[in-house]
């Protein structure tokens, strides 16, 4: 399942029910999987809080980890290809992220931060110790490291802006493109990866080492950056607050996140099918 805008409700947090609905689960034998646009640090917490045990899928599907830190999948972003990337969008500099896979500081680069950012000022407060300064932003680069992502986040006109500019670029097929919109507060996170990263990817990739078939593999999610998932699945459930479009790819829609919609899911189309 996805975090935002479908494990949690609307003030960012875990229902009763959905954390009761999704220990029953694993309790079951059913495995419990966290797939998220989120940094593994920043997705930690939630995991931490569901009384069960379980993996996640992180950064779009860049990552796959324990919740103890131990890495099981890593696709990185080539260091040259971030390097372009930047170097093409300079009139979006100031929403730009680089993301690496790194112990403790420095995860997250930006050239300059605006901690009282109307939109970004809470993340950015509550990732604090993960982020620095580095200008240009470029220079983060020079050390061969790859990262996981360049992150674009804003206001939703711009970030569509910004992934139009990305696509038109005569090396676009040399990454991925990942977007999450949250229409009602204006905000967008566009995510740049390694090419062929999908969320979806990942999960089959996982799925096949772990020796499940897709067939038996139930996702929910609201938002673009779900479809590979949900297309993945065996069985796909949007939730009842997700995105417009997906819902025109016919398949079933459980409440909203702010009803429980996670629980409902899984009650409907895992629980009782046992």
């Amino acid at each position: 399942m996805d975090i935002d805008g479908t494990l949690l409700n609307s003030k960012s947090e875990i229902s009763e029910r959905n954390s009761e609905t999704i220990a029953e689960a694993a309790a079951r034998g059913i495995e419990i999987v966290l797939v998220t646009g989120r940094r593994f640090d920043f997705a930690l917490p939630i995991a931490n809080a569901l009384p069960c045990d379980l993996h996640l899928i992180v950064n779009n599907g860049a990552l796959a980890k324990s919740r103890n830190g131990t890495t099981h999948l890593r696709y990185m972003l080539p260091a040259e290809t971030a390097r372009q990337v930047l170097a093409a969008t300079p009139e979006f500099r100031g929403s730009a992220a680089v993301i690496f896979d790194r112990p403790g500081a420095r995860q997250v680069i930006m050239e300059r931060v605006d901690w009282d950012d109307p939109f970004r000022g809470g993340y950015f407060r509550r990732n604090r110790e993960y982020i620095a300064e580095v200008e240009p932003l470029s220079d983060c680069l020079s050390g061969g490291e790859d990262p996981i992502q360049v992150m674009y986040a804003g206001n939703c006109a711009p970030m569509r802006a910004a992934m139009k500019s990305l696509k038109g670029l005569s090396r676009a097929r040399d990454f991925t493109l990942a977007l999450t919109e949250y229409e009602g507060r204006d905000f967008s996170i566009l995510d740049v990866l390694r090419r062929d990263v999908t969320k979806g990817k990942a999960l089959a990739e996982w799925t096949r080492q772990r020796g499940f078939a897709r067939e038996n593999v139930l996702a929910i999610g609201d938002n673009w950056n779900d479809r590979q998932m949900l297309e993945f699945a065996g069985s796909p459930v949007l939730m009842g607050n997700c995105i417009a479009e997906l819902k025109e790819c016919g398949w079933p829609i459980t409440l909203s996140n702010d009803e429980d919609g996670v629980a409902a899911a899984i009650w409907d189309y895992a629980l009782n099918q046992n």
